[in-house]
């Protein structure tokens, strides 16, 4: 892990963060409220999942990312037959020297893009849970510090359900948020077309890996009240005694919840978090985290729905 000079927080405001929307901009049509969203995980230090159907710039969106972030980035295509090593490494035996090195995976990079994640199976999935809850990897009982920042966001396409491995709920727990890409409306789509007619735009770095780092402390400094706290503890408590719901959320949404919400505030100017940013962020952070139980899914009742009921019950101060 390189080791990052350090930037004191009050040396990054959040204006800058304007010059990075404006950066990604270039390269990327529409997705105002998904980039936002992005931000703010990245500002907390959390971990996406991107789903869409194929074509509508997923992995666009996060390379041009990282340039942004001006971090160093790594895509790692998953398949069937991908192997744990394959993301991590493991140790090689030099001839030469007579003795085994460590050679680095794919996975020691500030950025990483996991794409079509559900592509491979879960043994190979599994390669991925300590590097994104402790941002470290364990080889041969070698324990081995991943870079910082650390950021993973994979995607998959919900259409397809031949030749993939849904994520068991464990692992998607520990995305803080899913991010649904919507079709662009007929305008943006216009500009997509005319914007691929030639070679896409130099994207150049705004921020570096340091100042990263410096805007993630500056977000952790904001504020959260009991109020808030309140709101995020009733919020859980009606997914979980909600009538058809079998699996309510964990205490680790309402974790991300805090932290995304310090994100969102910082990005707005302010030094204490509001009820509209947990209003804001409750559904992206919840959506994948919800199991119904047989009998509500053939009554109709949808994971949006009781995300909704929840909101709508819990009295936002």
């Amino acid at each position: 892990m390189k080791e990052a000079s350090v930037i004191h927080p009050a040396q990054v405001q959040p204006e800058k963060m304007t010059m990075v929307r404006q950066e990604i901009h270039r390269c990327v049509i529409g997705l105002r409220s998904e980039i936002d969203s992005l931000l703010c995980a990245i500002l907390c230090g959390r971990h996406v999942l991107l789903e869409s159907v194929p074509g509508l710039g997923k992995t666009l969106l996060v390379n041009t990312l990282a340039k942004v972030l001006g971090c160093s980035f790594r895509r790692i295509q998953f398949t069937p037959d991908l192997l744990p090593a394959d993301i991590l490494g493991g140790f090689v035996f030099n001839p030469k020297e007579g003795s085994f090195s460590f050679r680095q995976g794919p996975i020691f990079a500030s950025v990483i893009l996991a794409d079509e994640i559900n592509r491979a199976p879960a043994k190979t999935q599994s390669a991925l849970l300590e590097a994104m809850q402790e941002h470290q990897v364990t080889i041969e009982g070698q324990t081995k510090p991943l870079d910082d920042p650390f950021l993973l966001f994979a995607t998959q396409n919900p259409v397809e359900h031949e030749g993939v491995y849904p994520l068991p709920q464990a692992q998607l727990d520990r995305f803080a948020m899913r991010l649904i890409l919507p079709y662009p409306i007929p305008d943006d789509e216009m500009r997509i077309l005319a914007l691929n007619s030639g070679d896409l735009p130099t994207v150049n770095p705004v921020l570096s890996s340091e100042e990263v780092i410096a805007c993630q402390k500056a977000c952790s400094e904001v504020t959260v009240s009991d109020e808030i706290r309140t709101i995020i503890v009733n919020l859980a408590n009606h997914t979980r005694a909600r009538d058809g719901v079998t699996l309510g959320a964990s205490p680790r949404l309402g974790i991300d919840l805090i932290h995304l919400s310090r994100a969102r505030a910082w990005l707005d100017g302010r030094s204490h978090v509001l009820p509209d940013d947990i209003k804001v962020l409750f559904h992206p952070v919840a959506n994948h985290r919800l199991a119904l139980t047989a009998r509500g899914e053939i009554s109709g009742l949808t994971v949006k729905q009781v995300i909704n009921e929840a909101l709508d019950s819990t009295e936002l101060v």
